[in-house]
């Protein structure tokens, strides 16, 4: 057992070493991948297109020095010799040239070389605030740069750049209003295999270095998380190994993350109760030996001395072997009703009972036995709520009780029981000036077959009594108690029963 513990730490070390490396490859993957389709859906940025818009708008400046034509007689005519140079622009440029006019009123289309806008029609501008150095360079005195994007009504999208001179030549009899000379190209949009193409060479390696830079770092600390996770986890399992062999007393290191020390909280409460039962098992031995071998003696003397006649008196040999033999029948009966009561199957009545009246009648019963021991038996009762229960089975503990407080008495002490309200309820208290309980016993009197001093002689019983009266006591919803100074001073059981 002890060669393969190693081997179980090991594998599962491994196993969540593992799990830690496919979970991080298969993130790494999906990072990659998802960053190549952003990538590829994602349109270029727009300053290479202004660039080369800007550089093509130079070639606009002719129309800055056309002659004046507002005043012209044939205005229309050089008009319209101005839109066919547009439109040889565009065609020889391959770019979409734009005539807008800005007016305090709105956006208008004067004339498109593409013939998506009708003249006069409105046109919805997006302006960006990015500036061509270049073109700057070679613009007259305030003339100003325009840059930005529109869309035609076919719902394609355009970035433009363009031009107001400072001089207005078409509409400068109207004022406040300016004319925008625009060059405008489609927004391109880049696939993925271009991606892939252009900044494939270009990512891949400061990609792959920064991934397997991570990777390490991951697979270090997923190591050490994994480390730290298996070796609470380990010491738990050497723990087992150890109770397995017969070491109750083993204990696991409560460390690690909430869930192992959960683990190992759970372990060890579980290795106590074993080690406890274990206890109670070998106190059940000890005890029911000796229980089993008084009697069983006295029957097997008496029986073959009546068989071999050589018996005095037979009918006082009967009786003993009658007396015995009811012992013996008592100590079945408590171990099945303790079982029975553990289990939850053993039936109860429930009736309305006066414990006041019930403690009385309990009292009178044993008063004989008192008093043939030497011990003053008193009670002190008060009104008390009525309780919901069976009536025989709470009789049954006060029985037990106070024959416990008489047993273990000494002749001359004296026992009591007082019987009063105590919040919803009601408070039985037996105590008396007996032997007395160590307290470090205090917290085991109720365990079953336990047995304070277990060299009592005939005053030795089953053990299972308190372990009895306290199954009875919580299947009524209350609750028993003990306090007790030491030995020879005495002890005190207290009874809470609810009101019904």
């Amino acid at each position: 057992m002890f060669a393969k513990k190693p081997r179980l730490a090991f594998n599962l070390r491994l196993r969540l070493l593992t799990s830690y490396m496919v979970l991080i490859l298969v993130t790494l993957g999906v990072i990659a991948l998802a960053l190549f389709v952003l990538i590829g859906d994602r349109a270029p940025p727009p300053q290479p297109t202004y660039e080369r818009l800007a550089a093509l708008t130079q070639g606009l400046n002719y129309i800055d020095v056309i002659t004046d034509i507002a005043s012209d007689p044939n205005r229309r005519f050089l008009q319209e010799q101005v839109y066919d140079l547009l439109d040889v622009f565009a065609g020889t440029r391959k770019v979409r040239t734009l005539h807008i006019l800005l007016a305090p009123d709105g956006t208008t289309v004067l004339h498109d070389s593409a013939r998506q806008f009708e003249a006069g029609e409105s046109i919805a501008l997006r302006r960006d605030s990015y500036r061509s150095q270049q073109l700057a360079k070679v613009l007259s005195r305030g003339s100003q740069q325009f840059f930005g994007a529109f869309h035609d009504p076919g719902g394609g999208e355009w970035l433009y750049g363009g031009l107001v001179f400072g001089q207005q030549r078409f509409f400068a009899e109207r004022a406040g209003h300016n004319d925008l000379w625009l060059l405008a190209e489609p927004r391109p949009t880049v696939s993925l295999q271009e991606t892939l193409a252009v900044f494939g060479s270009a990512l891949a390696p400061p990609l792959i270095q920064a991934g397997i830079a991570g990777f390490a770092f991951a697979i270090i600390l997923a190591a050490l998380i994994s480390r730290n996770f298996a070796r609470p986890l380990q010491r738990v399992a050497e723990a087992a190994i150890a109770v397995a062999r017969g070491d109750y007393s083993a204990q696991a290191p409560v460390s690690g993350p909430p869930e192992a020390r959960s683990l190992a909280e759970s372990f060890n409460r579980m290795t106590a109760e074993v080690q406890a039962s274990n206890t109670a098992q070998r106190d059940f031995l000890s005890n029911v030996s000796h229980d089993l071998k008084t009697p069983l003696t006295s029957i097997q003397g008496y029986a073959q001395a009546i068989v071999d006649g050589a018996a005095a008196d037979n009918t006082a040999a009967a009786r003993i072997i009658y007396e015995e033999a009811g012992r013996l029948n008592r100590m079945v009966v408590e171990l099945t009703d303790l079982e029975r009561l553990e289990a939850g199957k053993l039936s109860m009545s429930r009736d309305r009972i006066d414990i006041a009246q019930l403690a009385e009648g309990v009292v009178q019963s044993l008063a004989v036995v008192a008093e043939r021991r030497g011990i003053r038996l008193t009670s002190r009762t008060a009104p008390t709520p009525a309780v919901i229960g069976d009536g025989d089975r709470l009789a049954q503990v006060m029985m037990n009780l106070i024959s416990n407080a008489l047993k273990y008495t000494p002749a001359g002490g004296a026992a009591r029981i007082t019987v009063e309200r105590a919040g919803a309820g009601a408070l039985v208290s037996i105590s008396d000036s007996g032997i007395g309980i160590p307290r470090a016993e205090l917290s085991r009197v109720f365990e079953r077959f336990y047995q304070v001093d277990k060299a009592r002689g005939p005053q030795r019983g089953t053990g299972l009594g308190l372990a009895i009266a306290r199954e009875i006591v919580e299947a009524h919803g209350g609750r028993i108690t003990v306090e007790s100074r030491g030995r020879g001073k005495g002890a005190e059981f207290r009874v809470w029963l609810p009101a019904g």
